[in-house]
């Protein structure tokens, strides 16, 4: 399996544009004068997939690790905290143990054009948009993998701020009423198309936002491509990957991003390369949700306003990428489809409003 981990790796990277990858020699000499386990002889390659930060395998002394930087051009102060995500990781150690050990950070711009941090790999499965080739997932395997999932997501809410001293990332009360004016902000900065089901859905998010439910430390892009898998044992998550808008908030809205992304055999087809949860065995959104208030003690009373942020937040994150591509910031064709994600997001959400069901 690891060997065919790698061979995934390298078949499937994505296509490496002008200035992407670091200069091998500038990057390896600095590692090694910072981090003991770095030789100056290294060799890099970019992870395939993904829509924000860059993610790459670094392999030195016979020991793997991966580094992440910002998307070429973004803006760093904006999404792509690398400092902000390396400290995120760093607390979490020793109170959360599905995680990679961070190693090193670097403000640095002049080593690779930007910052950039160094973790160790955790080397096992992820389920991107398709199970991958050589591997069988039966429809039972899904079931306990769906519930493995909700578990995680569970247990991640009950770190303690305080002893990890998380409770320093953000202000937790009033959090649902910033999300939905800032997301609504943000979408609004970044629209390009006249979508009447994104424009309704934020108009009844502001109207309809709930008193915050609790206060605790959330993922906020917590999916099946975002964990690591035991091979031997595909139900094991090794560890939580993508720490980059984890926060202290409100954990309803942390779960109405997951059940966003969590997509159904029926939904459309737009949507589904997002999380592969579609797959025969996989819990429903609505069998999530409940899941979830077992594991939780959490009452769902609002559950489809969670949702419905949850389906605007992801058609804001994609509109936002969708600019970058109508600008010609950049010619990625993955990028110029995202429209349809967009407006299958908007429509999912008025489906919700007017059903009162997710």
């Amino acid at each position: 399996m690891e060997q065919q981990d790698k061979s995934q790796l390298i078949d499937h990277a994505q296509e490496v544009r002008t200035g992407e990858l670091p200069d091998l020699q500038v990057l390896g000499t600095y590692l090694a004068k910072q981090v003991d386990s770095f030789s100056d002889k290294i060799n890099i390659q970019q992870f395939p997939g993904g829509f924000s930060n860059l993610t790459y395998l670094i392999e030195s002394s016979g020991q793997e690790y991966v580094l992440r930087r910002p998307p070429i051009g973004a803006n760093v102060r904006g999404g792509h905290d690398m400092e902000r995500e390396f400290k995120v990781l760093k607390a979490l150690e020793g109170h959360f143990d599905k995680i990679p050990k961070a190693v090193f950070y670097c403000g640095d711009e002049d080593v690779i054009g930007a910052p950039f941090y160094v973790m160790e790999r955790v080397k096992g499965v992820i389920l991107r948009n398709k199970v991958p080739k050589g591997l069988h997932m039966s429809a039972d395997d899904f079931s306990k993998l769906s519930r493995k999932a909700i578990d995680q997501l569970a247990d991640l809410h009950k770190v303690d701020l305080d002893k990890t001293g998380l409770n320093a990332l953000g202000k937790g009360e009033g959090y649902t009423e910033r999300q939905v004016k800032g997301w609504i902000k943000r979408y609004y900065n970044a629209a390009t198309d006249k979508l009447a089901d994104m424009d309704n859905t934020a108009s009844w998010l502001e109207s309809n936002i709930p008193a915050d439910s609790d206060s605790t430390f959330i993922h906020n892009d917590f999916k099946y491509d975002n964990l690591v898998l035991n091979p031997s044992n595909i139900h094991e998550i090794l560890a939580v990957l993508d720490w980059e808008m984890a926060t202290v908030g409100d954990p309803l809205m942390d779960l109405g991003t997951s059940l966003a992304y969590w997509t159904e055999e029926g939904d459309e087809n737009a949507l589904k390369p997002f999380n592969i949860s579609w797959m025969p065995g996989n819990m429903s959104r609505q069998e999530v949700a409940t899941y979830y208030a077992e594991q939780s003690g959490r009452k769902l009373t609002h559950l489809p306003f969670y949702y419905a942020f949850g389906c605007f937040k992801v058609g804001v994150i994609c509109q936002q990428i969708y600019a970058r591509f109508v600008a010609g910031k950049t010619k990625d064709p993955r990028f110029g489809a995202l429209i349809y994600v967009i407006k299958a997001c908007g429509r999912n959400a008025q489906k919700a409003i007017a059903s009162g069901k997710i």
